[in-house]
């Protein structure tokens, strides 16, 4: 179906031929015509279907036709996006930017990771539409920034990464500050059942549009796995970089430390590649991401939380560095190649620990991936990457909310919204005890010898090990506080001594 044959307004419709889009996909031409119609819709389609148009051509539409209240008569925005990264919250704004270009739009985006003080201005001088994530968001409503009462239309964007980052309560609470009379929109690739709770209490009749099942992948993407032990990764990865070549390639890696362990290796043998994931500031992850889309970086290595906003094209090839437990992950992470019709290339690595995720996600697509043997002559590793493998093995293991993954407790604010200073792991030199932050100036004394140390998953600093405290003629240690000695003398208060 053309874009013309939607019932699309004129300058709508320019603009998208400035674009040279001209055929809706799927989903634009299943969703588009009831919203237009100003009725609920709930979209499941896989990442890379045109979801963003499919929303936002006919938002813009409703928000300029003949019932736009005159400027000044509103207060507060008329439509409100909600999307569960920063990224993807930014890719979102630049196809309302790019479909609304012939239009009078006021458009801002709030999410964490930069300063609040410009989306606070930008939301008092007033605007037609808010893309936001969730985290944020709550923050300035609860400061009183934003005003929600005159929503028209309310849309929800992959829905079902919201609820995996937990966000599922912080969309309730946004929801009771929105009017009872309004459009609702939700798209996710997915239909968990808290999902399709959540949009039963918001929806009144809506419309249902399924397109490509989410066990349906690609034809055109041609898959394919490696048997290869965790430690022989960071080669094989380098030898098919430079032999395929992968001219364009998103590397996805289970953990944010993974992801930068890999990009390490890479620059060691001379290839360029950059790190997109929570704990980079917003401007680092622009950056990475802008030269990737100019050519400049061949590789992009990416947890999956914000992989999403992630609307590149002409990628190459997608590799599964960390095979996914996810089965449906995997779909994901691979339609980010095989876009409008290219083909495209999917290369996973499975070690031995992985082989259970291979078996679930080749039931999910009903088909075998072919397993390839072409490998190169792997080098012994040496200490300090077998120490990395052990690690990597152990947060593997760790309860899935605190191995520094993309995945959060239900309760838990995800650090993908958060700014870069939140993070414990950026600042090794601060240390949190009883409550109170400790800065490292010298040796510690121990009462009874020094204590013994370990290494912490997410840094270079070593931390004392908990043990058990001994009183002593010179001080006693408190209980399970190895780290820190005190002294008690006549006439002297209790002193901490220097760390």
């Amino acid at each position: 179906m053309q874009f013309a044959d939607l019932r699309l307004a004129e300058p709508i419709l320019r603009a998208l031929v400035s674009e040279k889009y001209l055929t809706a996909t799927p989903v634009q031409a299943q969703a588009i015509p009831p919203a237009l119609d100003g009725k609920d819709v709930i979209a499941c389609a896989q990442t890379g279907t045109g979801k963003t148009a499919a929303f936002a051509l006919p938002t813009l539409q409703r928000l300029t036709g003949a019932n736009r209240p005159v400027t000044g008569a509103v207060k507060g925005a008329r439509c409100l996006v909600l999307a569960p990264t920063r990224e993807l919250a930014t890719q979102i704004a630049d196809g309302f930017r790019t479909y609304g270009k012939n239009l009078q739009i006021k458009l801002t985006t709030v999410f964490g990771g930069v300063g609040q003080n410009p989306q606070v201005d930008a939301l008092r001088r007033g605007v037609d539409i808010v893309v936001a994530t969730p985290g944020r968001l709550m923050d300035l409503m609860n400061q009183g920034h934003v005003d929600l009462r005159n929503i028209e239309v309310f849309v929800l964007d992959e829905a079902d990464r919201m609820l995996d980052m937990g966000f599922i309560n912080d969309i309730r609470k946004i929801v009771t500050k929105l009017p009872k009379e309004k459009q609702v929109l939700l798209f996710s690739a997915t239909m968990p059942t808290e999902i399709r709770r959540l949009a039963d209490s918001l929806m009144k009749a809506p419309v249902t549009v399924q397109i490509a099942p989410v066990s349906s992948t690609v034809e055109l993407i041609d898959q394919s796995v490696y048997m290869v032990d965790k430690r022989n990764k960071p080669q094989l990865l380098a030898h098919l970089v430079n032999d395929l070549p992968m001219s364009r390639a998103i590397v996805f890696t289970r953990t944010k430390h993974g992801a930068d362990r890999v990009v390490r290796h890479l620059h060691k043998v001379g290839i360029k590649a950059e790190a997109i994931h929570g704990n980079k500031t917003q401007n680092a992850r622009q950056r990475a991401l802008d030269g990737f889309k100019r050519g400049k970086t061949p590789v992009l290595v990416a947890t999956d939380i914000a992989s999403r906003g992630i609307d590149v094209d002409d990628v190459t090839h997608v590799v599964n560095y960390d095979l996914t437990h996810e089965p449906e992950t995997y779909v994901h992470r691979i339609g980010r190649t095989g876009r409008a019709g290219a083909t495209g290339h999917a290369v996973s690595f499975c070690d031995g620990e992985e082989r259970s995720n291979l078996r679930a996600i080749e039931r999910l697509i009903r088909k075998q991936i072919p397993v390839k043997t072409n490998h190169p002559t792997y080098v012994a590793v040496s200490s300090q990457e077998r120490d990395e493998d052990r690690d990597e093995r152990s947060d593997r293991r760790a309860p899935r909310q605190d191995r520094g993954g993309d995945r959060r407790a239900p309760h838990a604010k995800p650090w993908s919204d958060r700014p870069a200073s939140a993070h414990p792991q950026e600042r090794p030199h601060v240390r949190a005890q009883s409550g109170r932050q400790h800065m490292s100036h010298g040796p510690v004394s121990h009462a009874h010898g020094p204590a013994p140390t370990r290494a912490t998953g997410g840094g270079n600093v070593a931390r004392p090990a908990q043990v058990g405290a001994k009183p002593a003629a010179s001080g006693k240690l408190r209980p399970g506080r190895g780290a820190v000695a005190h002294r008690k003398g006549p006439g002297r208060p209790n002193v901490q001594r220097s760390r």
